[in-house]
This record gives structure tokens, C-alpha cells and sequence, in this order.
């Protein structure tokens, strides 16, 4: 049996009298794209952030390849292959696409310019160069600065600086919730590149047809705990919704 790349069990978070989670549990097996699903308060959030490093449970285990982990910030998370892109994208606005790949990275200039901080910004732009082919992400420019690039353009930057230093597992918060159609077709197949690569991918989003369109797997969250796993290729909206949804008004009183 295959080893999950990243596996979350019986997840507990508590704030004050809120149960966030009850009991989670989650998995990402190698080469996937797996949807996270739950309506609004079903935990998607707080279990994004334990598994990103930047929330601790207050009990269960996470595991990544087999090795139980303890994470205790996003730095321990990314050291461990796990990459998170968030909605805020965490771009630096006024830098090119390059230099935000290399963003806590930079490159230096070889010999005494670098050991003086001179950035070797050629460097950092040929191998931005590369990943960008290697995952077909198109820029208008790679030396403009970030805040003149379309939406669709700032997310595929931040999932190309995520997958050219996580060695595992991707994780997309909602990456084309203020997307337009185009743009989100661009994202989704940029999602299924990052897995033909070789890196799995974690995708949280509200839109359902999306999900089944670019997921292999679904696990839906509900109320805290995990409630259903199942097949995309086999799964419809409807079923999606119901899994999300029964029980819920009963459970909830």
C-alpha cells in the first residue's frame, strides 16, 4: 500500500468554547490533486493552517511520508515539502516575477560582490525562466513589477514559487476566488501541471464543478470532521452537496 505523501488523523482545535475540529482527518497520496471541501464553518481553514505550520493542534498526528512531524511554524511545514499559497498570494507588489520567486532566497553575486549582498539578479531571472517553461505559465514580462500583472497572472506566479521549493505537496487556499473565467482555467491547468511534475496538490475551493473538474480525489469536512472521501471521476455536484450538507441542521442543534 502506498504511503500518503502528507496524513493528518483525529485533528482536534479548539478556541475558547468553538470546536473548530473534531476528530479530522486527511490524506494526500503521491501524484493527486485532492479537494478539500466543507461549507462555511466546517474547519477548512483551521485544518489548512495545521497542516501549513501555522496553527498546532491540540491533539492528533500529522505525518509526512510515514514520518510523524511536529510542526511549529510554516518554516518546519516548507523544510518538510510542504508548500501554501494563501489568498493574500504573500507577493512583494513592487518586485518582478523572478526576484518574488527567490523571495527569503535571493541569490548573490559570486566572488566579493556577493559577500557584500549584491543580489545576482540574472541568475535568479534565468532560473524564473525555467520554471515558468517548465510549468507553461506565460508572463507579459518577467521585469515588470508584480502589481502590473493580471490576478491570474500574480496566482500562477505564487504557485510557481511554491512548487520550485516544495519537494511534496502544494496547498491552494481558494486560488480563483476573484479569478475570472479565463484566468481560472489557467490556474486549474497550472494545478495539474504541478502534479504531472511530480508534486501533489491540495486544492480548497467553494466551486464545485471546478473541483470535480481538475480533482482526483474529494474530502469533504463537515462540521469539524471528516465525513466522506471519494472518487472525482465517479462523484457529481449533488453528491458533493449532500455530503457537505446532511445532517448538518441536526448535528448543528
Amino acid at each position: 500500500m502506498t504511503t500518503p505523501l502528507l496524513e493528518a488523523t483525529d485533528i482536534h482545535r479548539t478556541f475558547g468554547h468553538v470546536q473548530a475540529l473534531r476528530g479530522a482527518n486527511f490524506s494526500v497520496m503521491p501524484n493527486e490533486i485532492v479537494a478539500l471541501i466543507g461549507d462555511n464553518g466546517a474547519g477548512k481553514s483551521t485544518l489548512v493552517k495545521i497542516l501549513s505550520g501555522a496553527d498546532r493542534p491540540d491533539t492528533g498526528s500529522i505525518r509526512v511520508a510515514g514520518e510523524t512531524m511536529h510542526f511549529g511554524s510554516p518554516y518546519d511545514a516548507q523544510q518538510a515539502g510542504i508548500a501554501t499559497v494563501f489568498q493574500d498570494l504573500a507577493l512583494a507588489p513592487d518586485l518582478p516575477p523572478a526576484e518574488n520567486l527567490f523571495l527569503g532566497r535571493e541569490l548573490v553575486r559570486p566572488g566579493f560582490a556577493g559577500r557584500l549582498g549584491f543580489l545576482d539578479r540574472r541568475a535568479m531571472r534565468e532560473r524564473a525562466a525555467e520554471q515558468f517553461q517548465r510549468l507553461g505559465v506565460h508572463l507579459k514580462s518577467d521585469r515588470v513589477a508584480i502589481e502590473t500583472l493580471s490576478g491570474g497572472q500574480r496566482q500562477s506566479v505564487a504557485i510557481a514559487r511554491a512548487a520550485m521549493w516544495a519537494q511534496r505537496v502544494i496547498i491552494l487556499d481558494e486560488p480563483t476566488a476573484a479569478l475570472g473565467v479565463v484566468q481560472t482555467q489557467r490556474v486549474l491547468d497550472l494545478a495539474k501541471r504541478v502534479r504531472d511534475q511530480g508534486i501533489s496538490v491540495v486544492l480548497i475551493s467553494h466551486n464545485m464543478p471546478q473541483v470535480l473538474d481538475v480533482a482526483d480525489r474529494v474530502q469533504v469536512l463537515r462540521l469539524g470532521q471528516t465525513v466522506a472521501n471519494l472518487d472525482a471521476s465517479s462523484a457529481s455536484v449533488d453528491d458533493l452537496v449532500r455530503e457537505m450538507t446532511s445532517g448538518t441542521a441536526e448535528e448543528a442543534a
